[in-house]
């Protein structure tokens, strides 16, 4: 069976052709800049060369006919026709308490979505015009959504409540339903493989850490807490985000500069974090190089990144009485060595020792990256989401 993987963004699109024979990727690509006249297609079909178009696509749908002629054609195409793509699957960020697990689209698991809206507005309704785009394109083909909040969805509800009135969970469903759960579900279970022991007997400490980041507790397989909170904006310091603060902020600073909702919201989501205290880059490349430049405000933003990222580290090794496991992944957890060695050898309370020669190796692949005396394994896991949507999308409509 092939099936096509779609992570539709407001203005993007990125897709993987798997085959799921053998889980191989055929083809993956992007489209950039959807909406414009100059809109980036980039095709990469796996032992074929790269190709680049550039047209205009005003919507989505365009977008992912595009995809689809790019995947069929004669010269950079891995398909005879798109009749081969048997399924799609989708990445949606909210699913709310509604999806507890990935689900086949339906009139119903649509409208549900919609109404997730207001949780996930800057996600869900890209997501929506990827699915319908789907639809218009590939009218007979299964669609599956797969969200980032299902694996979190084992948290006990002392973890997930707020200490605000009940009343705003009862009506508005106020409450902790964290993100990047395909990412976490997968990195756990990997890391458990990759000890050749079983999952359910794991305290595992997964660290997403990207441009967003976030850290989940999983203990035996299930996630029992996680740092992002009703939406993706609470938890650790990220590129453009601020994470954690006293809510108080808030109000007091709207009152002190005018803003408006929407003003307060943008500051908090697209120009704090990373970018704020140093004041050039939301990027920890460009961040970790000018520390290393002498840089006061570049080296005040990696202090303050590392120092929230392993007091989360510190919290859920309390949180589930122990940690036999502590997993990096994506962007900067998998390629920042300075920033694991800077966690790592604060960690040495809960018996971590960190091999430097293995943190300094740079590879693709899972791998240790402590000593053999270490107390807790501390591993690199490569993460892959849309592995995981290809699955659920492959179970759910066998």
């Amino acid at each position: 069976m092939k099936i096509l993987v779609i992570n539709a963004g407001s203005s993007s699109l990125k897709y993987q052709l798997y085959d799921m024979t053998d889980e191989s990727v055929l083809a993956k690509g992007l489209v950039e800049r959807i909406g414009m006249d100059s809109s980036i297609l980039t095709h990469k079909p796996t032992n074929k060369e790269e190709y680049t178009e550039v047209s205009e696509i005003l919507e989505h749908t365009t977008a992912i006919r595009k995809v689809l002629n790019a995947l069929t054609d004669a010269e950079h195409g891995v398909i005879s026709s798109t009749s081969e793509i048997q399924a799609v699957g989708h990445r949606v960020v909210h699913g709310g308490e509604i999806f507890k697990r990935s689900a086949v689209v339906t009139p119903e698991a649509k409208s549900e979505i919609r109404r997730l809206f207001d949780l996930a507005p800057l996600h869900n309704p890209a997501s929506m015009m990827g699915i319908k785009a789907a639809e218009l394109n590939m009218p007979d083909v299964p669609q599956v959504v797969v969200f980032d909040t299902s694996f979190h969805q084992t948290m006990p509800e002392k973890a997930y409540m707020y200490a605000i009135p009940r009343v705003l969970y009862n009506k508005y469903k106020v409450r902790r339903y964290g993100a990047h759960g395909t990412s976490h579900d997968f990195v756990s279970k990997e890391a458990a493989k990759f000890l050749g022991r079983p999952l359910e007997d794991l305290k595992i400490i997964t660290c997403h850490i990207g441009n967003g980041g976030s850290i989940t507790a999983v203990q035996g397989g299930l996630s029992v807490d996680t740092s992002m909170g009703m939406t993706p904006l609470e938890g650790l310091m990220m590129g453009t985000r601020s994470g954690d603060l006293d809510p108080a902020i808030v109000p007091y600073v709207m009152n002190k500069e005018e803003l408006t909702v929407n003003e307060v919201n943008s500051m908090l989501n697209k120009h704090s974090g990373l970018l704020a205290i140093s004041g050039i880059s939301s990027d920890m490349r460009e961040i970790t190089e000018g520390m290393e430049k002498g840089e006061a405000n570049s080296t005040l933003a990696f202090e303050m990144y590392e120092y929230r990222l392993r007091k989360y580290i510190g919290s859920y090794a309390a949180a589930m009485n122990g940690v036999d496991v502590i997993a990096f992944t994506a962007g900067v957890g998998e390629n920042s060595i300075v920033l694991r060695k800077r966690v790592l050898e604060q960690l040495t309370f809960l018996g971590v020792e960190l091999d430097e020669s293995l943190n300094a190796i740079r590879s693709g692949e899972p791998r240790r990256i402590t000593t053999a005396n270490s107390k807790v394994e501390v591993l690199i896991i490569p993460t892959n989401e849309e592995l995981v949507i290809a699955r659920d999308t492959f179970r759910l409509v066998q």
